[in-house]
């Protein structure tokens, strides 16, 4: 159950039809079809958060986390290919932008969101903040969704000079 929680409220968040959603689920294109409606009947609220982000970010070029930071979206007039990753990014960023800015604001950090790359978060991280960072941070992003969201949320950190060296 927990697997296809979390396959169906991530996989519709980031766009996946009900094709996608049969094929990673094992089950068949009406079942599938069948969760899609009841899972937007039943949080009418995350419709209408995705359809008023995605505007925003027609209209503006961007969207904002909620201390201004900006993602800017330039694919998002693109092809349809690049329109839906640009689309995705835009429901993305703010709600993750907006967790780990909150998160280093409360602590004191030093540490910098640098930038966001999907459901990625890069940080440049002082040495002497980093081990406490590491140890934080998924509980900090975890934390975004409780008492919104029915399953957990599930963070992983990786650490080096570089974001390649982090993986």
């Amino acid at each position: 159950q927990r697997r296809y929680a979390k396959t169906i409220n991530f996989g519709l968040i980031y766009g996946m039809s009900s094709f996608g959603l049969a094929k990673a689920l094992g089950i068949d294109n009406m079942s599938a079809e069948m969760f899609i409606k009841r899972y937007f009947a039943r949080y009418t609220g995350v419709a209408e958060y995705m359809e008023r982000t995605k505007e925003q970010a027609r209209s503006l070029g961007y969207v904002e986390t909620l201390f201004g930071r900006r993602l800017y979206l330039p694919d998002i007039h693109g092809s349809a290919v690049r329109r839906a990753a640009a689309e995705r990014a835009a429901i993305n960023a703010p709600m993750q932008g907006t967790a780990s800015e909150a998160a280093l604001a409360a602590e004191q950090s030093s540490a910098q969101l640098v930038m966001q790359v999907h459901d990625e978060l890069v940080l440049q991280v002082p040495e002497d903040e980093l081990a406490h960072i590491k140890a934080q941070l998924p509980q900090w992003m975890s934390d975004v969704g409780e008492g919104v969201l029915a399953v957990p949320l599930l963070a992983e950190v990786g650490a080096g000079k570089n974001w390649d060296d982090a993986h």
